[in-house]
């Protein structure tokens, strides 16, 4: 059964970021929070936590990794190996930490843009210097441009960050890419670091290839970071987790300082293990549902509202990917939207200069929102269009 968004009212009572940071005019579906109610399992772990006081510090044995695995099982057909798995307080974190680790100081880390802003800064956070590859625009969709990425690290660069699942595109790679990608990583001396944060909302008939799976070359060059918090909601709680699958990715996950793994949150660690119980599938199943609604819903309300636009369903997640140059509306057509027609957009220009022109809508909220803000941006180029007549 589709898992349906709480009311506008119930959730202008939350104090996140995404319902503080504009005034009570603006429609926010800029950052990448969703505004349906938690998964039961998740209620009940937290509700418990509370009741016996259950707030103190992440243990130093917990059944995270194993639940992981679990799910990782049900839902990708991987195996890896709980024992290789350490977790850290969000996929930001591990990313640093490992990026840390496997390049020196000043030395290149290729990433794939329109993505994830973050990544910009993670590197540099991490001592290294942005190696832009961007995806290759295939006409139909989004795929790694592994002929700019051998060039990269031919010439020097020391590490791929890769978004599996890609965000802003919702992009899945294709596992002969992600094959391809680590046999290029592993002739050049390279690691490959995979966030793949988004990839419990693959949408159903797509396949979904973690990384580490996609190959023997992938197990001895690759990371992954993983956590709940972009499917279940859970950002603010702070839990991720580092996975490895050779012994001596394995070793370097181990040599981590143990703060590392302190900074996990408790409420974080109980909920991911809620949230990756099978309980919890059923409730998965039922957002993606939604999801897939509001991916096709969205579709519906540029052709009856921005015509102009180019927008291609994604594979995975709840973010949107909208071309809006035709409009006119400059190289970040967010701000003239945000002034204009009181609806929050993330920047386009903030996921790199193929974001020009671009905007990304957060999709998992309700279909009443989502029609109410189109509507508005709609009303926006309707009244544009007459003053230019």
């Amino acid at each position: 059964m589709p898992v349906r968004a709480l009311s506008l009212p119930q959730l202008r009572e939350r104090s996140s970021e995404k319902w503080r940071e504009y005034p009570e005019d603006v429609l926010p579906l800029f950052v990448a929070e969703t505004d349906f109610p938690l998964a039961p399992a998740i209620t009940r772990a937290l509700e418990q936590a509370v009741r016996t006081g259950d707030t103190g510090y992440v243990a130093s044995r917990t059944p995270l990794a194993a639940a992981y695995a679990g799910f990782a099982q049900r839902r990708f057909g991987w195996h890896p190996d709980a024992a290789r798995m350490r977790s850290t307080a969000d996929v930001s974190m591990g990313i640093v930490e490992i990026l840390r680790r496997v390049i020196q100081p000043g030395e290149r880390v290729i990433v794939n843009p329109p993505v994830y802003p973050p990544f910009f800064d993670l590197v540099d956070e991490a001592g290294g210097v942005v190696e832009r590859v961007p995806l290759r625009d295939t006409g139909d969709g989004w795929e790694l441009d592994l002929d700019g990425i051998e060039d990269a690290l031919a010439g020097g660069a020391r590490a791929v960050l890769l978004c599996n699942p890609h965000n802003p595109t919702g992009t899945v790679h294709f596992a002969q890419s992600l094959d391809a990608l680590a046999r290029l990583a592993e002739q050049y001396g390279a690691a490959v670091i995979s966030d793949e944060i988004h990839a419990p909302l693959t949408q159903p008939g797509v396949r979904f290839t973690p990384f580490l799976a996609s190959g023997e070359a992938a197990e001895r060059v690759g990371f992954a970071v993983v956590s709940a918090s972009k499917a279940f909601n859970l950002a603010g709680l702070k839990c991720a987790l580092m996975i490895a699958a050779s012994d001596a990715n394995a070793a370097l996950l181990r040599g981590l300082p143990v703060e590392v793994e302190w900074r996990t949150g408790q409420f974080g660690m109980l909920a991911a293990v809620a949230a990756f119980a099978p309980e919890s599938d059923e409730w998965l199943d039922g957002l993606l549902a939604t999801l897939d609604e509001n991916r096709r819903l969205i579709a519906d309300l540029l052709a009856d509202h921005l015509p102009e636009a180019r927008y291609r369903l994604p594979d995975a997640g709840y973010l949107a990917w909208i071309d809006l140059t035709e409009l006119g509306w400059g190289a970040n057509p967010a701000k003239h939207i945000l002034r204009e027609a009181k609806v929050a957009l993330h920047f386009g220009p903030a996921f790199g200069a193929e974001g020009e022109g671009h905007v990304r809508v957060n999709f998992g909220t309700s279909p009443e929102i989502l029609t109410e803000a189109f509507e508005r941006i709609g009303r926006v180029r309707a009244a544009s269009g007459a003053a230019q007549e």
